[in-house]
């Protein structure tokens, strides 16, 4: 699977001051939000041919979009070669409104990475590199979700936190046994990072949730790989947020 860039990639690692190039690998999908990014800066978005790093001297233009005829995708109707402003790629040449499902679910995937960004830079202001590291993890695996949705291909299961799915839910359901503490319940006390981990638990949750509005939708194919895989995620980060609670 190719790499996936989105805005808050961007944002947490801008371009250099005055430059009006950004090079990516062929293969590379650089979702809507952050070719807005991009556009907004009058940064040039450049695809280079496969073979080459982003070192390399050749380079070849992305493909002007302006150039291919879009197609709404709810009806199949030719739209033009002019991308109407209120309409975004849904995949390839395929159109749909902004408001689609599927985009709204990939808005949340992208709020829910910056959210992450953000506890991790907190983590390590506050000496946890343990809990940045494991966010780092959560982090991978919420783009790996992205990218599976945005290609429509299959999400491989991977470990996270070190454990599978089952364990995963086993260790979420046995908080004393693992923390020696009852489930947590949030409170000022408990300081900021702990509160901010919190807070990406219930961003997770929005987004599982618009995972499922998405899917469920009338034309879409199920895809309970990813419903599945944003329950789990829930569970690791409640997990380390009962770590960061517990002091362990």
């Amino acid at each position: 699977m190719g790499r996936i860039i989105t805005e808050a990639d961007l944002r947490s690692h801008p371009p250099a001051a005055g430059t009006r190039r950004y090079e990516v690998e062929a293969g590379t999908f650089v979702t809507e939000s952050a070719r807005a990014w991009l556009d907004k800066r009058e940064i040039e978005l450049v695809v280079l041919p496969a073979g080459r790093g982003c070192g390399g001297m050749s380079r070849t233009p992305l493909p002007d979009r302006g150039k291919r005829t879009f197609v709404d995708a709810a009806t199949g109707l030719p739209l033009g070669r002019e991308k109407p402003e209120e309409m975004t790629h849904l995949r390839g040449n395929l159109l749909v409104k902004k408001t689609h499902p599927r985009i709204a679910f990939r808005g949340q995937l992208d709020s829910l990475e910056a959210a992450i960004l953000e506890a991790q830079a907190l983590a390590h202001r506050q000496d946890a590199p343990d809990v940045r590291d494991d966010l780092g993890e959560v982090l991978e695996r919420v783009r790996q979700v992205l990218g599976a949705e945005v290609k429509e291909e299959p999400l491989l299961e991977a470990a996270l936190l070190g454990m599978d799915q089952e364990e995963l839910r086993r260790a979420s359901h046995d908080i004393r046994g693992r923390f020696g503490m009852d489930h947590p319940i949030p409170g000022w006390e408990m300081g900021e990072l702990a509160l901010r981990i919190n807070t990406l638990r219930t961003r997770v949750r929005e987004a599982e949730l618009a995972a499922a509005t998405a899917f469920e939708a009338p034309g879409e194919a199920p895809r309970p790989d990813i419903i599945r895989e944003l329950n789990r995620l829930s569970s690791a980060v409640y997990l380390i947020f009962c770590r960061v609670v517990s002091g362990k």
